[in-house]
C-alpha cells in the first residue's frame, strides 16, 4: 500500500492544457467503452494527486462543450456522432420508454420508430447525430434477428376474438388471439401466448395460444406462469420420466467390489424438514492413529445418466433445479432425484466421496476421492441435528458433535483467511393446503447448517485443488471451475460511502483479505440494527457474480485459489460434469475440448440466474398475496432502494418491500439523486435517502405486476431533522410525510 502511494506521488503533474487533448485521444481510440475518471486518469498516467481534480474537472468540461458523452453517472465516452445505422438489442418497456442497446448505451426510441420490435430483437438502427442539450435517438429500420419469446397473461374471450391481457413489463398492448388459436380457453384462464403478427400500422399484435396454465389466481396456475415467464419448464416430458423409471440401482456384489465399502461406517444425512432429494452424507470415525476419517459423500448420479440418454439431454438443458415457494421443480426424474440417488436411510447406494483424514484441530492430514457405497444410518432434519448440538443428547450425538467442533475450526480458518460471512435470515412463508401465504418466517443459518456447509466446501474445494493445482512447469486439464471475480472497486467505494452515513467504515484499499474483514465486521456490528438488512444486500450487490467457466481466476468471496461445485449432482448440471471429468482423469484420459466446455459453463451459469429470478418472483407474488389481506395496516420500514419514480420500503415485521411512488409525494416536486441515493424536494428541501427510517400504509396490492404500493403515514412532525441512524430499532425515531400540501 505505502509503497503504491510513493510510487503515484512520485508520477509527474500533467499540464491542464495537455491533459485535455491525452483524455479526448484516449476516449476516441477506445470509443466503444465507456470509462470513470480513475481509469481515465490511469490510463493516461495522470496519477500524481494533484492531476485528479484536473481530469475530473476536464472531464466536466467537456461534457458541456458537448465533445464527450456522460453515458452514465461518472462514466464518460467519446461523442462519436454515431453514423446513420447501427445495430444493438431493442428494449422493450410498457412504460413506452423504449430504446436500443448499443456498446452498453441504451438509446431512446420512440413506439413509432420501433417497427414493434419486441424485447430481446437484434436490430439494425438509424441514429440522430447528437444536439445539443437533447439525448439520441434511434429509429428501427430491420429486425435481423427476432428472439423467439412467448407472454404470460390473462384471456378475455369475446364472441368473435379474444384477446390476452399480458403481466409482461416489456409489453403494454393486449394480443388479439382467433378463436381458433385459442386452444380451449376460456375468459380468465392463465395463458402462454406467442406474437404470430404485428404489423408496422397496427396497435396490438396477433398471436396464438402455447398453453392454457389454468385460473387466474389458482396457485398453480400462477407459479407455473411464473416458471414460463422466464422460460423455465414446468413439467416432464412423458418420454424423460418414462426413460427414467426404467433404470434400476444396480447396486451388485460386482459393482459394490470396484468401490470401497463404507456401508459399516456410521454415515447420516442432515437436512432441511420438507427434503426429498438427499444428494449429501457425512461419515466418521475414529482411526487407530487418533484421528478422525470424515467422507463427504455424493449421490453418484452420473452412475446412472448416460451422457447419450434423453435424461441427460434434459438435464442439461435444465442445468439446475428451480426452487420456488412452494415447489421444487427438479433437474431430474424424481425416480432419480428422490429415489435412487437420494441417499435416503437404510438403503444401499453408490456416491462420489472425498475422504479426509483430519486431526483434533480439524487439520486435514490427507484425502482421497473415490467411488463408495455407502448406507445411511439416519436422516436428520437441521433442527434435529440443532437440537443435539444445543443440549448434547440425541442420536449419534458423539460423531455430530465432533463433526461441529471441526467444522467450527474449518469456520475459524476461514474467516482468519479473509473468506466473506454473509449471514443472512430468509424470508419463508407458511403456505395453507391452496397454497395462499398465512404465515411469514425467517430461515436462519445455524451450527447444524453451517456443519454440513462447511464439509461441502472443503470437499469443493479439495476436488479443485486435485485437478487445477498441478506441479510448476505443468498445465492443468481443462475442468469446471465456480469463480468469483475480484469485486468492481468503485462498487466497493459507493459501499463504503453508504456504510459511512450509518456511522460505519469499510475498508476499501489493500489487499482482498483486508477488505473482506472489514466488511466481515460490519455485517457484524450491523447486526439487529434496522439497516441490517439492506447494508448486507448492498454489500452482496458490490460484489461480481459468481458463475461457472474453465478459466480459474479463483473465489474471492471464499478466500480460495480454487474451487468448484461437486456435492449437489441431483441439483445442479456443473456438478455432473465435474464428476464426469473426475471419472475421465482418474483413469487417464486426456483434455476436454475447452470451448465445449466453456459453453456449457456459460448456459449453466445463465439458467442458474434465471432460476434465481424465478425464484425471487415467487417470493414477491407471495409477499404480495400475504399483503392483500392487510390493505389499510401501518408498519414501520427502512427505505431499501430509492429510484426516479419513487422508494421502496422494506418493513421490519416481515420483510415484504413496496413502493411509495414519487407521485404520491404530493408535498413538493422531488428530483432523484443517483449518486446520494435520495429523492430531495425542491421548495422544501426534505430528503428521502437509503437507510432512512419511515412509517408507512399498506395502500395497494397488485398481484398482476407483483407490486405492492405504499402511502406514508404523516402527522403533524418535522421529518427534516437527521434521523439517528445509529440507534436501535426499538429506540429509533421514525421519519414520515409532511403535511404540508402544494399549493
Amino acid at each position: 500500500m505505502g509503497a503504491n502511494n510513493d510510487k503515484k506521488s512520485k508520477a509527474p503533474k500533467i499540464k491542464k492544457k495537455d491533459l485535455e487533448k491525452l483524455i479526448l485521444n484516449f476516449l476516441e481510440k477506445e470509443s466503444k467503452q465507456s470509462f470513470n475518471y480513475k481509469q481515465v486518469a490511469f490510463a493516461i498516467n495522470a496519477t500524481n494527486p494533484a492531476n485528479r481534480m484536473d481530469v475530473i474537472n476536464i472531464l466536466d468540461a467537456l461534457t458541456a462543450a458537448d465533445l464527450i458523452q456522460e453515458v452514465g453517472i461518472g462514466k464518460y465516452k467519446a461523442n462519436t456522432n454515431r453514423g446513420t445505422e447501427n445495430t444493438g438489442i431493442f428494449v422493450r418497456r410498457s412504460n413506452g420508454k423504449n430504446g436500443v442497446m448499443i456498446d452498453d448505451e441504451l438509446i431512446l426510441v420512440a413506439e413509432r420508430n420501433s417497427l414493434h420490435a419486441l424485447n430481446g430483437d437484434k436490430v439494425r438502427v438509424e441514429i440522430s447525430a447528437n444536439r445539443r442539450g437533447q439525448e439520441p435517438e434511434a429509429r428501427v429500420i430491420e429486425i435481423i434477428e427476432p428472439k423467439d419469446q412467448v407472454f404470460i397473461g390473462t384471456l378475455n374471450v369475446e364472441k368473435n376474438y379474444a384477446s390476452l391481457v399480458t403481466d409482461s413489463k416489456f409489453l403494454a398492448a393486449d394480443i388479439i388471439i382467433p378463436r381458433s388459436k385459442l386452444k380451449g380457453g376460456k375468459t380468465g384462464d392463465k395463458a402462454i401466448v406467442r406474437i404470430t403478427q404485428w404489423r408496422e400500422n397496427e396497435m396490438n399484435p396477433k398471436g396464438e395460444v402455447v398453453d392454457i396454465l389454468g385460473k387466474k389466481g389458482e396457485n398453480t396456475a400462477e407459479m407455473h406462469a411464473i416458471l414460463a415467464e422466464f422460460g423455465l419448464p414446468y413439467k416432464y416430458p412423458e418420454n424423460v420420466e418414462k426413460a427414467a423409471n426404467a433404470i434400476d440401482a444396480g447396486i451388485t456384489p460386482e459393482e459394490i467390489a470396484r468401490r470401497e465399502d463404507f456401508r459399516k461406517v456410521t454415515t447420516f444425512t442432515i437436512d432441511p424438514r420438507d427434503a426429498k432429494d438427499f444428494d449429501d452424507a457425512l461419515s466418521i470415525r475414529k482411526l487407530k492413529n487418533g484421528n478422525w476419517e470424515v467422507g463427504v459423500h455424493i449421490a453418484d448420479v452420473t452412475h446412472y445418466v448416460t451422457p447419450t440418454s434423453i435424461i441427460e439431454r434434459e438435464a442439461r438443458e435444465r442445468a439446475t433445479s428451480v426452487y420456488l415457494v412452494d415447489r421444487t421443480i427438479p433437474m431430474l426424474p424424481e425416480h432419480l432425484s428422490n429415489g435412487i440417488c437420494s441417499l435416503r436411510p437404510n438403503e444401499e447406494k453408490l456416491t462420489y466421496s472425498v475422504i479426509f483424514e483430519m486431526d483434533d484441530k480439524a487439520n486435514v492430514i490427507k484425502s482421497r476421492i473415490v467411488r463408495t457405497v455407502i448406507e445411511s444410518d439416519r436422516r436428520f432434519t437441521y433442527e434435529e441435528a440443532q437440537e443435539i448440538i444445543e443440549t448434547g443428547e440425541g442420536d449419534f450425538k458423539n460423531e455430530i458433535l465432533t463433526l461441529d467442533k471441526l467444522a467450527k475450526e474449518l469456520r475459524r480458518r476461514r474467516y482468519e483467511n479473509g473468506a466473506l460471512e454473509f449471514d443472512r435470515a430468509e424470508v419463508r412463508f407458511e403456505i395453507d393446503k391452496d397454497g395462499k401465504p398465512i404465515k411469514v418466517y425467517f430461515k436462519e443459518s445455524k451450527d447444524a447448517n453451517k456443519l454440513i456447509e462447511e464439509f461441502m466446501l472443503l470437499a469443493n474445494i479439495t476436488v479443485a485443488q486435485s485437478i487445477g493445482k498441478v506441479p510448476k512447469g505443468k498445465k492443468a486439464k481443462t475442468f469446471v471451475y465456480r469463480v468469483h471475480d475480484n469485486p468492481d472497486p468503485e462498487k466497493i467505494s459507493n459501499f463504503s460511502q453508504i456504510a459511512a452515513r450509518f456511522g460505519f467504515k469499510v475498508k476499501t484499499e489493500g489487499s482482498p483479505k483486508e477488505v473482506n474483514k472489514g466488511i466481515n465486521r460490519l455485517l457484524k456490528d450491523v447486526k439487529g440494527r434496522g439497516e441490517e438488512n439492506m447494508l448486507s444486500i448492498l454489500a452482496i450487490r458490490s460484489m461480481a457474480k459468481a458463475m461457472y467457466t474453465t478459466e480459474n481466476v479463483g473465489h474471492y468471496g471464499l478466500a480460495v485459489d480454487y474451487y468448484t461445485h461437486f456435492t449437489s449432482p441431483i441439483r445442479r448440471y456443473p456438478d455432473m460434469m465435474v464428476h464426469r471429468l473426475l471419472a475421465k482423469y482418474a483413469e487417464g484420459g486426456r483434455s476436454v475440448d475447452k470451448i465445449k466446455l466453456e459453453e456449457q459453463c456459460k448456459h449453466s451459469s445463465d439458467m442458474e440466474q434465471l432460476a434465481a429470478n424465478a425464484e425471487r418472483a415467487s417470493i414477491k407474488y407471495k409477499q404480495v398475496e400475504f399483503m392483500q389481506d392487510r390493505l389499510g395496516e401501518i408498519y414501520e420500514g427502512v427505505i431499501s432502494a430509492v429510484t426516479e419514480w419513487g422508494f421502496y420500503v422494506e418493513l421490519d415485521e416481515n420483510k415484504c418491500e413496496g413502493l411509495v411512488p414519487v407521485r404520491d409525494l404530493a408535498d413538493d416536486y422531488y428530483d432523484y439523486d443517483e449518486k446520494n441515493f435520495c429523492l430531495t424536494g425542491r421548495k422544501y428541501h426534505n430528503k428521502y435517502t437509503l437507510g432512512d427510517i419511515v412509517r408507512v400504509q399498506v395502500a395497494r396490492a397488485d398481484l398482476d405486476r407483483k407490486q405492492l404500493d405504499f402511502s406514508l403515514v404523516a402527522d403533524e412532525g418535522n421529518p427534516n431533522k437527521p434521523l439517528p441512524h445509529k440507534e436501535a430499532p426499538k429506540d429509533r425515531k421514525v421519519k414520515k410525510e409532511r403535511k404540508t400540501r402544494r399549493k
